[in-house]
């Protein structure tokens, strides 16, 4: 006797598998995906702390430029650099000297470096610095821990 399979599935058998796909993903399925998701976390990760530290140098580094070009605008209009005893507050408040027009910065504060450091100025008479500790606060260092200075 022959025994043909119909063309179209019963219903029962589509509502079996509707019941079957409702019930959530098998252990192996969950597995493959924590499996895949944990190879790109441990590809990915380092490669973007690296460009992160990256960024905040580089963010460091402009916020420098912009200070000096502001304590250049501050020379220009009053005839001389903040002494070291004024420092980059010169910049957000009168420090009493003549020609004075700022604040020579956006908002009227002073910024910080990408790490929540204060910038250190110096100057020593002949020539201006500014200075950020890095990311560990500390003078000297290597790698992100270096002094950044302009």
């Amino acid at each position: 006797m022959l025994c043909f399979q119909p063309l179209f599935p019963s219903t029962k058998s589509r509502s079996r598998r509707r019941r079957a796909a409702a019930h959530g993903f098998s252990l192996v399925e969950m597995l493959v995906v924590v499996a895949i998701v944990g190879l790109l976390v441990g590809l990915v990760g380092p490669a973007a702390m690296k460009q992160l530290q990256s960024s905040r140098v580089n963010a460091t580094a402009a916020q420098i430029d912009q200070l000096r070009a502001a304590i250049d605008i501050y020379q220009i209009d009053t005839g001389r650099l903040p002494g070291e005893d004024i420092g980059l507050t010169a910049l957000v408040a009168n420090p009493g000297t003549a020609g004075w027009n700022g604040p020579y910065l956006r908002d009227g504060e002073l910024p910080v470096d990408a790490w929540g450091g204060d910038f250190i100025y110096r100057f020593d008479g002949d020539q201006v610095r500014v200075i950020s500790l890095g990311a560990d606060g500390q003078p000297g260092g290597s790698g992100q821990n270096a002094d950044i200075a302009g």
